[in-house]
C-alpha cells in the first residue's frame, strides 16, 4: 500500500493537514502521518492539495476530437488529455446530430468504456446525450434539422452507455419519456428548453434530476415569469454551471452557489478546441471560432467553452467565499451523486476508488492516480 504524505487533504466537508491517504486500487486508510507504517512506500505531495478526482459530466471534445465524430480513437485521445486537468472520469457528450450518427457515437464510447479502466487517461463512464429531444427556440449551437421528438425506447435500448441525457421537458407530453428513462436508471436533465416555470417544476417532480448549463439556452428568470432558471434555483434539482465567467457572469456565482449548495455541478461544456491554439474548428459538423473568451458559430451564436475543469474549480473558488472543499464538491462528489456513483467515486473516503489528484495552490495538476495507478505526473 502507498501513502500520500505532506499534503493538505480536501475531504467532502473539510480540509485536513497532517494526515496521509493510504491506497491500493481503493482508498484503504486516512490516518495521521505519524501512523504511516515505517518503510511504507510514500508519495510526497510537497505541501500541495490532495484532491478527489474531478468528474466532468458535460464535455463534447478536447484536443481536436469530437464525441459526435463517433471515433473510439478520438475518445482515447480526449481521455489522455483530460487527465492532465485532474479529470479522472468523464461523460463524452454528443450533440443534436442525425440519429444514425448519434448511434455510431454511442457505439464508439461503448467500445472503450471497459478499456478505459486500465488505460493511460481518464475513465469513460458513459455518454451524456445532449439532445436531440430539444426545443428549436432554445437550440443554441445545436443543429435544428436534427431535432426530433422524445424517443425513450431508443435511449433505453442504449442505457448501458447513455448515463445522462438533456431534453426539453415541454416536448415530452405527460413526461412519459422522462419517467421511462428515469426508471431505466438514466439521469435526465432539462436543457435547451423554453418551458415555463410550472412545466419545469412539474418535470422535476416527474423525475428530471439536473439542469443543463444553467442560464444558457433556457427560458430566463423574470420576477413574473420565473422560467426554467427559476425552477432550477428553487427546486431540489441539480444545476450545471459552466464556470468560465463568460457563460455566466462571475457576479452570479455566489447567488447560484447559495441557492444550489450540494446540488451545484461544475461542467466545462468543452469543445474540440480545448487544449489547442485558438482558431476555427468544428462541432457536430458545424464550424465555430474559439477566442480567448468564448466560442461562437459564424452567426455569432455562443457555443461551449475551452475551459479546463481545474480552472472551473479555481474560478468558483476565486469568485465566492466558499472554502476549497465546497468548490471541489461541485466537480467531484456532486456529479457523482447526481449519476448515482457516489458509493465508489467523488470523494476521499475509505472504500472508494483511489482516484486522487495532487495539485498546487493554484490548482495546477501535478500528479493523478486513477484506481490507484499513476496516470499523470507533471
Amino acid at each position: 500500500m502507498k501513502y500520500i504524505v505532506n499534503g493538505r487533504l480536501i475531504l467532502k466537508d473539510r480540509e485536513l493537514s497532517g494526515y496521509a491517504v493510504g491506497f491500493e486500487e481503493k482508498i484503504c486508510d486516512i490516518c495521521p502521518e505519524s501512523a504511516v507504517p515505517a518503510g511504507a512506500e510514500t508519495v510526497d505531495a510537497k505541501g500541495g492539495y490532495v484532491l478527489p478526482g474531478l468528474i466532468d459530466v458535460h464535455i463534447h471534445g478536447y484536443l481536436g476530437e469530437d464525441t459526435s465524430n463517433a471515433d473510439s480513437d478520438g475518445i482515447r485521445k480526449m481521455a489522455a488529455g483530460l487527465v492532465k486537468n485532474g479529470v479522472t472520469a468523464f461523460l463524452p457528450t454528443t450533440m443534436t446530430v442525425d440519429k444514425a450518427r448519434i448511434d455510431a457515437s454511442f457505439e464508439s464510447v461503448r467500445a472503450v468504456m471497459a478499456e478505459s479502466l486500465g488505460w493511460n487517461g481518464s475513465q469513460v463512464l458513459g455518454v451524456h446525450a445532449e439532445g436531440p429531444f430539444i426545443n428549436p427556440k432554445r437550440k443554441g449551437a445545436q443543429d435544428e434539422r436534427a431535432i426530433i421528438a422524445p424517443d425513450a425506447e431508443w435511449i433505453i435500448k442504449n442505457a448501458d452507455v447513455v448515463k445522462y441525457i438533456t431534453l426539453a421537458p415541454e416536448t415530452d407530453p405527460g413526461f412519459e419519456a422522462i419517467r421511462a428513462m428515469t426508471a431505466a436508471g438514466i439521469a435526465v436533465s432539462m436543457g435547451h428548453t423554453d418551458a415555463d416555470y410550472a412545466t419545469a417544476a412539474a418535470a422535476v417532480a416527474a423525475g428530471v434530476r439536473s439542469t443543463t448549463h444553467l442560464f444558457n439556452a433556457m427560458s430566463p428568470l423574470s420576477h413574473r415569469s420565473p422560467g426554467v432558471v427559476g425552477a432550477a434555483l428553487t427546486t431540489g434539482v441539480y444545476a450545471e454551471l459552466i464556470a468560465d465567467t463568460f457563460h455566466v457572469d462571475k457576479a452570479l456565482f455566489p447567488l447560484v452557489a447559495k441557492a444550489k449548495g450540494d446540488r451545484l455541478i461544475i461542467v466545462t461544456d468543452c469543445l474540440p478546441a480545448g487544449g489547442l491554439p485558438l482558431g476555427t474548428y468544428t462541432l457536430g459538423g458545424q464550424p465555430f471560432v474559439a477566442t480567448e473568451t468564448v466560442c461562437r458559430l459564424p452567426d455569432g451564436t455562443i457555443a461551449g467553452s475551452i475551459m479546463p475543469m481545474n480552472r472551473g474549480v479555481k474560478n468558483l473558488w476565486d469568485n465566492t467565499d466558499l472554502p476549497l472543499w465546497e468548490c471541489l464538491r461541485c466537480a467531484s462528489l456532486n456529479p457523482a451523486e447526481m449519476l448515482g456513483i457516489d458509493g465508489k467515486k467523488g470523494s476521499l473516503e475509505v472504500g472508494k476508488d483511489a482516484d486522487v489528484v495532487i495539485a498546487d495552490g493554484e490548482l495546477a495538476v501535478k500528479q493523478v492516480f486513477i484506481g490507484g495507478s499513476l496516470r499523470h505526473s507533471a
